[in-house]
């Protein structure tokens, strides 16, 4: 079957013929559809994770789909041949710019049926994210306020509306010109990150979800109220995260000198930090889906390309100012 790998890290994105996937009893065998672009395709592209997920390289890329089963394992119950599915695979198993892929049942849940496959593809990587964020990690609930970085871009414009169909009051950066854009979505106070310092602006928040990391994350401790968190999802990862991987005690300290430094500032200002590596979820899928199919949320895809350009797609994803999610499609 034709997929998109890495032969090595920082080298090119190339189109190849590989072995179709070994399915396993309890996994599923799914035809992709459209497969969702996103940052953290070029960060393992790049070998920014090397060190923490060390992929076994020839490495197909992609992180989340949506798309048709096409058989299951022995011991799978809960889906069958021909099911319209969504999911974004264990960070094990990643390699969704394929023809086909097998996942875990535990990791898929079957495709809202209100959006067509191109949106759903959109969805897994950033709306398991945001959920992961604001109700998991952040607990967020009517009245509480929270500050949502990049509110335009994939995460950022599905964490907004979950955020507002939660109660929050939602404070968002972007661009003057996705003003409205973000508006739209739920924001109730935008913060023009070009001509505006949101530091001098925001006070009082109960939650950051933040996604560029470096100055603006520590920036982002000081708009939180005492008690506050601040999520990060661009780094830099914390102890908690290195022992939930399960990493070797060496790297562990790393990890932890590596975010010393945000985490000593956290909590001098009586804050916290963590960061957040979000994880495959079935079942949070299948709670998005039902939010999805009510209403309360919709999938922002900026741009569709056909699966023959998926090198094209990837680079161009570089260069930013797309609303929501690029997809690629193989219809």
């Amino acid at each position: 079957m034709k997929a998109f790998v890495i032969n090595r890290y920082k080298g090119p994105l190339e189109q190849v013929d590989v072995p179709e996937p070994v399915v396993g009893e309890r996994d599923v065998l799914v035809q992709v559809r459209a497969a969702g672009l996103n940052q953290l395709d070029e960060k393992i592209r790049a070998g920014e994770f090397r060190q923490i997920l060390p992929y076994k390289l020839p490495l197909i890329l992609g992180n989340d789909f949506a798309g048709v089963v096409v058989r299951v394992g022995a011991r799978v119950q809960a889906f069958k041949p021909g099911d319209e599915v969504y999911g974004r695979p264990d960070k094990d198993r990643i390699g969704t710019f394929a023809e086909r892929i097998a996942v875990a049942e535990a990791d898929l849940a079957l495709k809202p049926a209100s959006i067509s496959f191109e949106e759903a593809g959109s969805l897994p990587l950033v709306a398991l994210t945001a959920w992961q964020a604001l109700v998991e990690r952040g607990n967020l609930r009517p009245g509480r306020k929270v500050l949502i970085h990049a509110g335009a871009g994939g995460v950022g414009s599905i964490a907004i509306q979950l955020a507002k169909h939660l109660g929050a009051r939602v404070a968002t950066t972007a661009s003057a010109s996705n003003a409205d854009f973000v508006r739209e979505l739920g924001a109730d106070t935008i913060i023009d990150y070009r001509s505006q310092d949101f530091e001098q602006v925001l006070s009082g928040y109960d939650l950051v979800l933040d996604s560029l990391g470096g100055e603006n994350l520590q920036k982002s401790l000081r708009v939180l109220k005492p008690g506050g968190k601040a999520i990060g999802i661009a780094g830099p990862p914390d102890p908690a995260f290195a022992r939930e991987i399960g990493l070797n005690p060496v790297l562990r300290l790393g990890i932890t000198a590596l975010s010393a430094g945000i985490r000593r500032r956290a909590k001098k200002l009586g804050v916290s930090y963590e960061f957040l590596f979000m994880r495959a979820n079935g079942d949070q899928l299948r709670q998005i889906t039902s939010l999805i199919d009510g209403g309360a949320l919709r999938p922002i895809v900026g741009r569709i390309l056909p699966f023959d350009q998926t090198v094209q797609a990837l680079q161009e994803l570089e260069k930013g100012g797309l609303r929501g999610k690029a997809v690629i499609s193989n219809a």
